[in-house]
């Protein structure tokens, strides 16, 4: 999978869900006016530039490994402080933030215990540790991609079933393995509308993630029919149609 590409890129394909997604997750872990914050694993910006909105860019701090990605967040939440790193390497000493949010990011860290840990390590004692994943079943786009690959290939992945810390239950138990206190967990749904599937389909193409990176794989020809078996599965919408996401939470305190 890669995510080694430019925000707008990203932004095309899954940017869209992030952007709808970050209000209700910036809600749901308390962050507010005058608190202190970190975007662990930030992409392109779509959570820090809501962060920005609600603390103040002098309160908004953002890590990614992704050079691109590193570009466009620093470009989309002027002010704030945006960092080359890995979640495992975060670049701020202890008891740094009033709180570590990340979001949709805790399934592609390299280790999500250290990762986590990082998180809690910079954040002050009391402050709050939040994190949201997809519920890949309740993931339209991804689920009805996958399910299309496997229809013409049985031995394709499938996020829903591959993906770790995709559910509430899941993510609680991470949190509780790095002694992070008081969890809750929620589903926050989101929705996308889409002009016509060429403006679903087009993103795909550009090998983000472990789909993009799936179809990057194949030859022209059986791009071609994934194609038509994912515009068959979505029912061929002709015009205007929406998805829907929805994206397990938890927080707990350091």
């Amino acid at each position: 999978m890669s995510f080694a590409v430019a925000g707008d890129k990203y932004d095309r394909f899954m940017g869209r869900y992030s952007r709808e997604l970050a209000p209700p997750f910036i809600e749901f872990a308390g962050v507010d006016r005058g608190m202190v914050v970190v975007d662990v694993g930030c992409g392109p910006g779509a959570l820090t530039k809501r962060l920005l909105e609600r603390v103040g860019a002098g309160n908004v701090a953002a890590a990614d490994p992704s050079e691109p990605f590193v570009a466009a967040a620093t470009e989309r939440a002027p002010g704030a402080d945006v960092r080359l790193a890995p979640a495992e390497e975060l670049p701020w000493e202890e008891n740094r933030f009033d709180a570590a949010l990340s979001q949709l990011v805790v399934n592609f860290m390299r280790d999500a215990d250290a990762g986590v840990s990082e998180m809690r390590r910079v954040t002050q004692p009391g402050g709050v540790v939040a994190a949201c994943t997809w519920s890949y079943e309740d993931m339209d786009m991804l689920r009805e991609f996958w399910d299309a690959a496997r229809r013409l290939d049985s031995g394709a992945p499938h996020e829903a079933t591959t993906m770790s810390y995709r559910s509430v239950e899941d993510l609680k138990q991470l949190w509780q393995r790095v002694g992070l206190n008081g969890l809750q967990t929620d589903h926050l749904r989101v929705e996308s509308a889409y002009t016509g599937f060429d403006e679903l389909w087009e993103p795909f193409t550009h090998g983000v993630g472990p789909a993009g990176a799936y179809l990057a794989k194949l030859d022209p020809g059986q791009r071609e029919q994934l194609r038509t078996e994912f515009f068959k599965g979505l029912g061929e919408p002709a015009g205007e149609f929406t998805l829907s996401a929805t994206a397990c939470a938890v927080r707990g305190t350091a």
